[in-house]
Formats: structure tokens, C-alpha cells, sequence
């Protein structure tokens, strides 16, 4: 896969292999950049957390993901995760953690927004929940 400055990976997510589909397409894309393995491997932890929570809390939404090339250090990759599911009700205890409704560890929003460099979080109740997150190429 070849990326070139300004690439955008558009994923509709319906179901799990939607889900490993931009896993491995949002990785190759960060090595493209010139990320670390170890730093693409963050990056697709993260694309997977997040499109988890689409497919179990949503049912079904999208994961975009941009490259930019830039001049010396501004060059990033953004992900945005959105759904019009039926929103997080307590955003405070879902970032910070150990939170599930699924059963799981909770770890999944709070465990991505340490991995990357940025994040973002707008939920409405009935509405939906968009996640931006950013990892810069340092």
C-alpha cells in the first residue's frame, strides 16, 4: 500500500472482520508514514478498540483514517471513530477506566487515549459518539 500525503482510508463498520480490515489497512498505513512497528502496532490497537465498541454498542458506524505528510515534525496519523448509537452516559468513568457494560475490562477508551497522542471524545445520549485520535511521527 502506497500512502501519499493527505491519504484518507474510509471503513464502514458493520461486523467484526470490518473491523480487522482497517486494523491491518490503518498499521500498513502508519508504516507508510514512517511510524515504528512498535508505533503502528499502538495505532492498531487502537483503530481495533474503537471498532469494537462500534460494532457492540452501535451495531454500526465508520473509522476514517488520515495521513499527513507535513514538513519536519507534522506529520501525524488521525483516526475518527463515529456511530449514531446510543452514546456513552458517563463519559468521565469511561476514560477513566475499569467501566464496562459488555463485560470486558473497561480498558478500552481509556487504554487508547494513553496510546495516543491526542484524543477526543464527543458523546450525546440517543445521538451517537465520535473519537478523534492523533499519533504524531516523532
Amino acid at each position: 500500500m502506497s500512502v501519499a500525503s493527505g491519504d484518507t482510508l474510509h471503513f464502514r463498520i458493520n461486523h467484526a472482520m470490518d473491523v480487522l480490515q482497517a486494523r491491518r489497512e490503518g498499521m500498513e498505513a502508519a508504516q507508510s508514514l514512517g511510524f515504528s512497528q512498535a508505533d503502528a502496532t499502538k495505532i492498531a490497537v487502537v483503530i481495533s478498540e474503537l471498532g469494537r465498541n462500534i460494532v457492540n454498542y452501535a451495531g454500526n458506524g465508520t473509522i476514517t483514517v488520515i495521513t499527513h505528510y507535513g514538513v519536519g515534525d507534522n506529520k501525524y496519523l488521525k483516526i475518527i471513530a463515529e456511530d449514531h448509537g446510543p452514546g456513552i452516559g458517563d463519559l468521565e468513568s469511561a476514560l477513566a477506566g475499569g467501566q464496562s457494560t459488555s463485560g470486558g475490562l473497561g480498558l478500552g477508551l481509556s487504554g487508547s487515549k494513553r496510546l495516543m497522542d491526542d484524543f477526543s471524545i464527543h458523546s450525546k445520549a440517543g445521538e451517537g459518539t465520535k473519537v478523534v485520535a492523533v499519533k504524531w511521527l516523532r
